[in-house]
């Protein structure tokens, strides 16, 4: 599977995410699968620096294994290659969602799973920090029950509005309405606030894209200088 493959693995576990959130079954097996396609594209990158420098390391090449390679051959392109993607990654996962993102990989490469998500409502139209209200729904199998999910909605509403609307007063923006208030998932990892799922992996897919057109440029041009 090559990389291209792999981002549109990304983009089908998004669509899936999106799909059926705010359900925490089937929001927490597509975040594994993104996460998963994610470390894929990362690894995907790391093949082809090792085919074009032609290191051909004979097995599932990771950047440890490639820059020990490099470093082998004092092939000093193949080292700046490497040190020009850890500084590149480390720079793209400043902004607090792509670290969120960056976490969660490193969470599932450590324990070979994420956290359970929860279910929270929240303005569909959202503002600089407006509040999120956690709300318990009753499951059938482990699946949402999607009358349940309703009736918690609408228990939780009232002192939802009141307080947001509160904060949106404060600071003269729109005040929101029973009909502008959604539910999504949300995942809270220490280190961090607690983060919404649909939004979080969204904005890190054009993250990612943008780390694998600058890598295979940057493969392009110091492979070149070896010929």
């Amino acid at each position: 599977m090559d990389i291209e493959e792999k981002i549109q693995s990304c983009e089908h576990n998004l669509k899936q995410i999106d799909h059926f959130n705010p359900d925490p079954y089937y929001v927490n097996h597509f975040l594994e699968d993104f996460i998963k396609s994610v470390i894929d594209v990362y690894d995907g990158i790391i093949e082809e620096a090792n085919r074009d420098f032609g290191f051909f390391i004979p097995e599932k090449c990771s950047l440890e294994s490639f820059e020990r390679k490099a470093k082998e051959k004092n092939d000093k392109t193949a080292l700046e290659f490497s040190d020009w993607f850890n500084e590149n990654y480390k720079n793209e996962h400043k902004p607090s969602y792509p670290s969120f993102i960056k976490k969660l990989i490193i969470i599932f490469l450590e324990q070979d799973k994420i956290p359970k998500t929860v279910v929270k409502i929240l303005a569909k139209d959202r503002y600089k920090d407006d509040i999120f209200q956690e709300i318990t729904v009753r499951s059938e199998k482990g699946k949402l029950s999607h009358e349940e999910l309703e009736i918690e909605i609408k228990r939780h509403l009232p002192l939802f509005l009141q307080l947001l609307n509160q904060k949106r007063k404060r600071n003269g923006e729109p005040l929101v309405s029973e009909r502008k208030v959604a539910a999504s998932t949300f995942l809270e990892i220490e280190g961090f606030e607690t983060i919404e799922i649909p939004y979080s992996c969204g904005i890190y897919l054009p993250v990612l894209k943008r780390i694998v057109k600058d890598s295979r440029y940057q493969i392009r041009q110091l492979s070149k200088g070896m010929i």
